[in-house]
Parts: C-alpha cells; sequence; structure tokens
C-alpha cells in the first residue's frame, strides 16, 4: 500500500513540477512581449516584472520535479 502511494505521489508532484514549469514560461514570454498567440494578451505583456516572476516559478517547478523524483521513499 505505501508503495502505490509513493508512486501515486510522484506522479502527481512531478505534474505539478511540469505545471509550474511551463506557467513559468509562458510568464517569461509575455513579460518579453514574445507570447505566442494564444497567449499575447493581458496585463503582463512587456512588463519585465512577469519576466523575473516567471523565471522564478520555473525555478520552482525545476526543483519540484528534482525533489519529487529523487527523493528515497
Amino acid at each position: 500500500m505505501r508503495s502505490a502511494f509513493n508512486i501515486v505521489f510522484r506522479i502527481v508532484s512531478s505534474l505539478l513540477g511540469l505545471l509550474l514549469i511551463a506557467m513559468g514560461v509562458i510568464w517569461m514570454l509575455q513579460g518579453l512581449d514574445i507570447a505566442p498567440p494564444p497567449f499575447n494578451r493581458g496585463f503582463m505583456l512587456a512588463d519585465l516584472h512577469w519576466t523575473f516572476y516567471g523565471a522564478i516559478l520555473a525555478l520552482f517547478g525545476v526543483g519540484q520535479l528534482i525533489w519529487s523524483n529523487t527523493r528515497q521513499g
């Protein structure tokens, strides 16, 4: 039972990390004003603050992905 929980937890945690990375990249592209058409609208366009926020979020996503796949259990 415990190993099944660990497998499910790793999958969910990895998906969360990938989601954070994707959101961070979208925020960075919007902040740099080079986002593709579905994402090139809104208040984040051409605002460098969102580029930095996106980079931080993407780094958290990378950390989440690494943590969830290297932890013992």
